[in-house]
């Protein structure tokens, strides 16, 4: 066992300069007098070891293996003596006695029941985070009365805190985070008055929090409850706490007001109380946290105005007051706060001149102010600025028309401005924000056509004009937007036919063009759209048949084209479309017989009625024509194909489930005229396959581009000229069928349910007896590990470049995280796996050890990932979340910035005392740790080079929880700072300023 794998990690961001001023002595009302079990005495090294033996002897078995340098000698008169044989895990004093006992993340699995607390009385520091421990917290853990820092956190311990642990008096870092802890906080816990770090988080504790903390731990610096079943008021004690720099109170039942006596905490810099029950005004007095930078306060019931003294928060850098009932103006002091990225006011009752905001507020990065009351001209200059990245003003009273300055917003990725009063033409000018991915303008009074400058939003996820009154055609420019999901263009005024490019929109998911104006046959080309799952069409004046592809549709579950022109039968295809739920076909001239699948035999008289002969078993049509016998023959085929295929169809759809070897190969294709060859979920592509053998001469090592753990890269250049990046999988033989098996369905499922900028391209999969393969769009800059390698790539490999990619890799780590449900996490971040385009953007790749993270479960497994990049709780532990993605982000930036693996500068900040580490990174030169093989940054991107350098530190912690969000990376990657000093004379330490 490797124990550099389990070595000791730190509290990186803790100030360890402890002060030593005695507390307030507290009246002994307010605790249960409490005595250690026996009379403290001095405890025989005997006893130390037979402590440690008899409760290694309890553990799982898995763990005598780590755990096997716990042992006697072989002398059997001999005591062994852990000090000097080398205990793993363990650490001595001076004087040879047990003093630390530190084994962090190795899967330590049992109880602590039977751990002799009373043998080991001269324990410092219990470290035991992220195991498999279970039981209750026995209570003679009080005896440990030299014992100052205490982790339990991320096991599986449960029962109540005894009260017993307000003995350890000279605690000052006590974590039980996420575990199954119940019953009440005891008041004893007010005894341990040296507190720095208190965390109970993520547990199912109840009662309210005892006033004695507030009243009485007045050095707490982190103090953490979240997520736990806490009621009651906040107490105005809290104002004791001067010295508390990080409050987290959210997702309890916490009630009544936020205490004016918030305001006394002048350290404060996060603030979360929000997901709770919380009533009455947002305190003034908040005005007075000049440290605050982040405030979260949604889902609460606060009312009353939001404070005018909000506009002292000079810090302030993220605000979240949503689903609240705040009224009156937005304080014009607001438009002060110039750190200002991010604003959340959504769901409220507020009113007034958001202007004045937008426009000062010039590093706004975000904006949420969707269901409220403003009722500005929105024709004014709105504050545009070129940091915005998303704004939603949804469901507001906004008038006046859309300005063509916001096509000047080229990073803005969403913009909603639905349900309000927008009138006049859409702005052709509003395609120079050609990042868009949402960009939703329903229900308006907008008018005129739709911009051709559209075809600009080649990232465009979501378009949404329904509601409105515009006029003429769809644009046939609207084939151009190839990553579209959803297109709802319904009750405008739109005529003409439906343009048959809508079908080169291969990855649409929902298409709603219901009540305009639209006329001629529906194409063909929509039943080649393989993603589509809803498409309505009614309420127009189309004619013609149903085209035969629509009933072929594989994910196709909702089908409306009531009131058209519809005539013909329905085509059999729609015999073996079992993917289908609910359609509505009523008032048209079609005829025949329904198919029989269960959409259209239960489906009720409404969908069906006023058309010119449909007959089947649905109760109001007409009953079919029985078949004569003399076409019997043919009457039996027609019954006995439609059941064939549906049989086949399922045994397709089971393998393609499974995903394992076949005999005939699946690969998405396009015809040749389309340019792209690519498609996902069609099954034509025995083409495809032979194009993509022969482009490769059959997998030649010619072509291999590079070699990964689960497979082979190969470039192919296809015959109408496409470059693909063919990554074949390495067979079963040498990594496993299972392993085989599950990369390949975990890289597919991924790549089809994300959709990202900065996350590679799926075009097509492949399993075949011979090769099973995936097919990615061809990126030519190569990958950031082979930048970094090369020192004459290096050398061109400018600093402001290297910021960027990160920013990429952040921005689409963020959106994995926190914009998709569920979850996605990487779990292989690493330099190999970013991949350059030839303007150097960087994008994600290679999701063979992709998680999606269920909600209803621990979401252990298999250790993945790539050493040296992997975060050090996952060497023992099976259990991933968003943080261990977070950890390698950090690795990465660390090396973007050093042109080198971290690995060193890691090691020596996790073997290095948080105390003295701080201490000597503000003595460390930013110049020192940079890329020799390029010049030094200019003084303004040194600035950003030292953001990033401090973000990636911060991602690096070796506890998890104290780890940022990739969001919260994400919006600092977008911070305008400063340093006070030049690039010379500036250290790692150095702190930054906006």
């Amino acid at each position: 066992m490797d124990k550099h794998l389990c070595s000791q990690f730190f509290f990186l961001g803790l100030l360890l300069v402890l002060s030593t001023t005695f507390f307030p002595i507290v009246s002994a009302s307010h605790f249960t007098t409490l005595k250690p079990n026996e009379e403290a005495k001095e405890i025989s090294h005997e006893n130390e070891v037979a402590a440690l033996l008899k409760w290694k002897a309890s553990l799982d078995n898995k763990c005598q293996l780590l755990l096997s340098s716990w042992a006697t000698t072989t002398n059997t008169n001999a005591i062994s003596n852990p000090c000097n044989n080398n205990w793993f895990g363990i650490g001595c004093n001076k004087a040879g006695r047990v003093a630390y006992l530190n084994l962090t993340s190795c899967d330590i699995r049992g109880t602590l029941r039977n751990l002799n607390f009373s043998s080991l009385n001269h324990l410092l520091r219990l470290e035991l985070y992220n195991n498999s421990l279970y039981g209750t917290i026995p209570s003679n853990i009080g005896n440990l009365s030299k014992l100052y820092y205490l982790e339990l956190g991320s096991n599986f311990l449960s029962g109540p805190i005894p009260p017993e642990i307000g003995l350890l008096a000279n605690m000052w870092f006590f974590s039980i985070y996420h575990n199954n802890i119940t019953g009440h906080v005891p008041q004893q816990i007010g005894l341990m008055r040296e507190l720095v770090t208190l965390d109970l988080g993520f547990n199912s504790i109840t009662g309210m929090i005892p006033s004695t903390i507030f009243g009485n731990l007045s050095d707490l610096y982190f103090l953490s409850f979240p997520k736990n079943e806490l009621r009651g008021y906040i107490p105005s004690s809290i104002g004791n706490l001067t010295k508390l720099e990080i409050l987290y109170l959210y997702k309890n039942r916490l009630s009544g007001p936020i205490p004016e006596e918030i305001g006394m905490l002048k350290s404060i810099r996060d603030l979360e109380l929000f997901d709770n029950h919380l009533t009455g005004h947002i305190p003034s007095s908040i005005g007075n946290l000049s440290n605050l930078t982040i405030l979260l306060l949604r889902l609460n019931n606060l009312t009353g105005r939001i404070p005018e003294e909000f506009g002292m928060l000079n810090s302030l850098y993220d605000i979240d007051l949503g689903v609240n009932n705040l009224e009156g103006d937005i304080p014009s002091s607001i438009g002060n706060l110039e750190q200002l990225t991010y604003l959340a006011l959504y769901e409220n009752n507020l009113t007034g001149n958001i202007l004045i905001i937008l426009k000062n507020c010039t590093n706004l990065y975000r904006i949420d102010l969707r269901g409220n009351k403003f009722s500005e001209n929105i024709s004014e200059t709105f504050g545009i600025n070129l940091n915005l990245d998303y704004i939603d003003l949804s469901d507001n009273r906004f008038h006046g028309e859309l300005d063509a300055t916001w096509g000047v917003c080229r990073g803005l990725t969403g913009f909603k401005i639905s349900n309000n009063y927008i009138s006049g033409n859409i702005p052709g000018e509003l395609g120079g924000a050609y990042q868009l991915q949402v960009l939703d303008l329903s229900s308006n009074q907008l008018m005129g056509i739709i911009p051709r400058t559209f075809d600009n939003f080649m990232e465009l996820l979501e378009l949404r004009l329904n509601d409105n009154r515009l006029l003429g055609d769809i644009p046939l420019i609207i084939g151009k937007l190839s990553k579209l999901l959803s297109l709802n263009l319904a009750r405008n005024n739109l005529s003409g036919l439906i343009p048959t490019q809508i079908g080169d929109c291969k990855e649409l998911v929902d298409l709603n063009l219901s009540q305009n104006a639209l006329d001629g046959n529906i194409p063909f080309q929509i039943g080649e759209m393989n993603a589509l799952e809803t498409l309505d069409l009614s309420y127009n004046r189309l004619i013609g048949e149903l085209p035969w592809q629509l009933g072929e549709l594989k994910s196709f579950q909702v089908m409306k084209i009531s009131h058209n022109e519809i005539s013909g039968s329905i085509p059999s295809s729609f015999s073996q479309c079992l993917s289908l739920i609910s359609v509505n076909i009523s008032y048209n001239q079609l005829e025949g017989a329904l198919p029989n699948i269960p959409a259209f035999q239960k489906g009720p008289f409404e969908a069906f009625r006023n058309n010119k002969g449909l007959c089947g078993d649905v109760a109001g049509l007409k009953a079919c024509p029985r078949v004569n016998r003399g076409n019997k023959k043919r009457d039996t085929k027609l019954i006995i194909l439609p059941m064939l295929g549906g049989i086949v169809f399922l045994i397709v759809a089971l393998l393609l489930t499974s995903l394992t070897y076949r005999r005939s190969a699946r690969i998405e294709s396009r015809n040749h005229q389309s340019g792209d060859l690519f498609s996902v979920w069609s099954f034509d592509g025995k083409m495809v396959y032979e194009e993509i053998i022969k482009a490769t001469e059959d997998f030649n090592s010619n072509h291999c581009i590079g070699v990964g753990g689960n497979g082979s890269v190969f470039k192919a250049k296809m015959p109408n000229g496409q470059l693909v990046a063919v990554k074949k999988l390495h067979t079963p033989e040498t990594i496993g069928l299972s392993n085989l098996i599950e990369g390949f369905r975990n890289e597919i499922r991924a790549l089809t349910e994300i959709r990202h900028r900065n996350i590679v391209k799926l075009y097509g999969f492949c399993s075949h007896a011979l090769h099973s393969f995936l097919v990615y769009e061809f990126l030519e800059g190569g990958s950031l590990l082979d930048m970094l390698s090369k020192d004459e790539k290096a050398m061109e490999f400018k600093w402001i470049t290297r910021i960027s990619i990160l920013k990429d890799v952040a921005n689409a780590l963020a959106y994995m995280h926190h914009d998709c449900s569920p979850p996605i996490i990487h779990r292989d971040i690493s330099s190999k796996n970013v991949l350059l385009d030839t303007g150097n953007r960087g994008h994600v790749s290679d999701f063979g050890s992709a998680k999606f993270l269920n909600p209803h479960s621990s979401n252990w497994t298999a250790f993945a990932g790539t050493y040296g990049y992997a975060a050090p709780e996952l060497a023992y532990t099976m259990e991933v979340n968003e943080k261990c993605d977070v950890y390698s982000f950090g690795v990465l930036a660390l090396e973007v910035i050093m042109g080198k693996h971290p690995s060193d500068f890691i090691s020596y900040i996790f073997s290095t005392s948080s105390a003295s580490m701080l201490k000597s990174l503000d003595h460390k030169m930013l110049k020192d740790v940079l890329d020799k093989r390029i010049s030094s940054p200019s003084i303004e991107v040194a600035e950003k080079v030292l953001l990033v350098t401090k973000l990636a530190i911060s991602c690096v912690h070796s506890t998890p929880q104290f780890r940022p969000t990739m969001k919260q990376v994400s919006v600092q990657l977008s911070r305008k700072i400063s340093t006070s000093k030049g690039l010379s004379f500036v250290t790692i330490g150095e702190p930054l300023a906006s």
